[in-house]
């Protein structure tokens, strides 16, 4: 397993009325979080959030292309991400769901203190599959073939890469001291967005080669 401290680039907020950020997903072109009471939409290269939706936002955010989906509670919620409607919703596969990420056509949801990623299907909530995790998990991405997973437990945050099938780690990278990492999702290209709890800030982290 390769270990490495994670390379900040660049940092946004904290954002006005937003005391803690926790789901971030990425749909090419805006990062989405979610601040409990809302979805915003963060502009990466103005850093301006151009646009807010007021829902249940607690924990983790995902997106396939076309749709946001978003945990609310005990459910996960579809949402028409130019209107803000909520368009279905299934339920949340454990009562601790952290991350939320889209993937191989179905949800992967950390279970944070369960330290699970479950694989859900989309349409009905069925778990299709469990992950084990070494950690309690916070946000889930998928990054083109690889899945990743972020961490947060006794005062210390990394983000993961592991196997899809086993679980198994395959690299981590270490986040400075006083650093977590509650939403997690990589733009596909070079960096992860990561949202950063109770600070109400998005870190980036740029993605090793």
């Amino acid at each position: 397993m390769k270990s490495s401290p994670a390379q900040i680039i660049q940092e946004y907020g904290p954002f006005p009325g937003v005391d803690a950020v926790h789901g971030v997903t990425y749909d090419g072109r805006q990062v989405w979080f979610a601040t409990g009471d809302k979805l915003c939409a963060l502009d990466p290269a103005s850093a301006t959030v151009q646009r807010s939706l007021p829902l249940t936002a607690n924990a983790g955010t995902a997106c396939d292309g076309a749709h946001l989906f978003q945990i609310a509670d005990d459910r996960i919620h579809k949402i028409d991400p130019q209107s803000g409607r909520v368009l279905a919703a299934i339920p949340a596969p454990c009562a601790d769901c952290s991350g939320l990420a889209w993937g191989e056509g179905a949800l992967w949801v950390g279970g944070y203190k369960g330290r699970n990623i479950y694989q859900v299907d989309p349409e009905t909530g069925q778990v299709l599959r469990t992950l084990a995790c070494e950690r309690f998990v916070t946000g889930v991405s998928w990054f083109g073939a690889e899945l990743w997973h972020g961490t947060w437990e006794d005062g210390q945050s990394d983000l993961r890469q592991i196997d899809p099938q086993t679980g198994k780690v395959l690299q981590r990278l270490e986040m400075p001291e006083g650093m977590g990492v509650s939403g997690l999702e990589g733009d596909g290209r070079d960096r992860f967005y990561c949202g950063g709890g109770g600070s109400g800030r998005l870190r980036v982290v740029r993605k090793p080669a």
